[in-house]
C-alpha cells in the first residue's frame, strides 16, 4: 500500500482498514475480504499488530470502543485477527492524554479479545502479558521504577 490518495489519485474502491483512499506501490497486492477472514479465523497468522484503548495484565484487549456515547465504534476485523492470530502484539501510548495508564489490572472498555495479547510495544517500554501478570522487556529512556510509578499493578522485571 502506498501513501493516502489525493485528487485524481482517489479510487473509491482502493481504501485501508481506516476507510482513508491510498494509493499502490509496485508489488501491491491485494484480495476479497472473504479470503482475508478467512485467513484470519483458519489460523493462518502467526503475528498480528494492533492499537488499543487498553490492554489488561492478561493480556485482554479493548481497541474498539470507548463506550463514549458520541463515539463510533469500528470494530471491523480486530475481533477475528485478535482471536485468529498466535501472537498479538499491541503497539499504543502507555499513557492517556489525561495521564492515565492504558495497560490496567481490567480493562474496562468492551473487549476485542480476551487473553490474546502477549507483547505490548509502547513509548516507554515493552512489556510481556500473560496468566503470571506483566512484564517490563525493556525501557526507552526512564527506569524500570519509573515505570512502575506510571503503571498501577506488579510489575515484573524480565530476566
Amino acid at each position: 500500500m502506498g501513501p493516502v490518495a489525493v485528487g485524481d489519485q482517489i479510487d473509491g474502491d482502493l481504501i485501508n482498514a481506516g476507510k482513508i483512499p491510498v494509493t499502490e506501490l509496485a508489488g501491491a497486492s491485494y484480495f476479497h475480504h472473504a479470503d482475508s477472514f478467512a485467513i484470519m479465523r483458519g489460523g493462518h497468522l502467526d503475528i498480528c499488530v494492533l492499537g488499543a484503548f487498553q490492554v489488561s495484565a492478561t493480556g485482554d484487549l479493548a481497541n474498539w470502543h470507548t463506550g463514549a456515547p458520541d463515539a463510533i465504534p469500528a470494530v471491523g476485523g480486530a475481533m477475528d485477527l485478535a482471536t485468529g492470530a498466535k501472537d498479538v502484539f499491541v503497539m499504543m501510548t502507555l499513557l492517556t492524554r489525561d495521564g492515565a495508564s492504558k495497560l490496567v489490572e481490567q480493562c474496562t472498555y468492551p473487549l476485542t479479545g480476551v487473553g490474546c495479547v502477549t507483547r505490548v510495544y509502547t513509548d516507554k517500554a515493552v512489556f510481556l502479558t500473560g496468566p503470571d501478570g506483566v512484564t517490563v522487556r525493556e525501557t526507552f529512556g526512564c527506569t524500570f521504577e519509573e515505570i512502575q510509578e506510571l503503571v498501577p499493578l506488579p510489575l515484573k522485571r524480565a530476566e
